[in-house]
């Protein structure tokens, strides 16, 4: 069990909690296909809660590596930006809009998606192994994608039209490109 503490080893400790992360991930697009939201919302916060995880064993185990830094953002890429686009997509715009307004909210989420690809991009590019920054810039993705599951259940609880979820999409995946500085917990 020695390749669960080391730091080069593809299958440590840390990257073991990132595979779960996936795991739950990909379980949670299932479920959003089959429109079990609650499921699939379920799986999401298990993937978001190892995702804090493996972080914080690669830090104090000293498993951090260049193929931790790659799937972790593949992790994020996954768990914090498709499967909350395609629960809101699902979920509040199929059944609510149509022809024009439909395309506008693909639209919206396609640029969700790039904008959420891109911040992961520019941060694996910039990162350090086992270094952490006091501020992010631009919002993470798991935040954007908390903030995602906030927009949801207002639409969910018809607080929040679709139309209203498309600008909050729009403007929370500007956010993670933007300049705004956003505090490391």
């Amino acid at each position: 069990m020695k390749f669960l503490w080391t730091p080069s080893s593809h299958f440590n400790l840390a990257n073991l909690f990132t595979f779960v992360n996936i795991t739950a991930g990909l379980m949670a697009t299932y479920f959003i296909t089959q429109n079990n939201f609650i499921l699939a919302i379920i799986l999401a916060w298990i993937g978001g809660a190892f995702d804090i995880f493996d972080g914080k064993i690669a830090r104090k185990y000293k498993l951090s590596n260049e193929f931790g830094i790659q799937l972790d953002s593949f992790a994020d890429f996954l768990s914090f930006v498709l499967v909350p686009v395609f629960l809101i997509f699902q979920a509040s715009y199929a059944p609510e809009l149509h022809g024009f307004t439909l395309f506008v909210a693909a639209v919206v989420s396609i640029y969700y998606v790039i904008s959420g690809l891109r911040r992961l991009i520019h941060f694996n590019l910039h990162a350090d192994a086992g270094e952490v920054e006091n501020y992010f810039t631009g919002v993470p993705t798991p935040l954007g994608a908390i903030l995602l599951w906030l927009v949801y259940l207002l639409n969910a609880y018809e607080i929040l039209p679709a139309f209203g979820v498309i600008v909050c999409m729009l403007a929370i995946g500007w956010s993670l490109n933007s300049t705004l500085k956003v505090r490391h917990p």
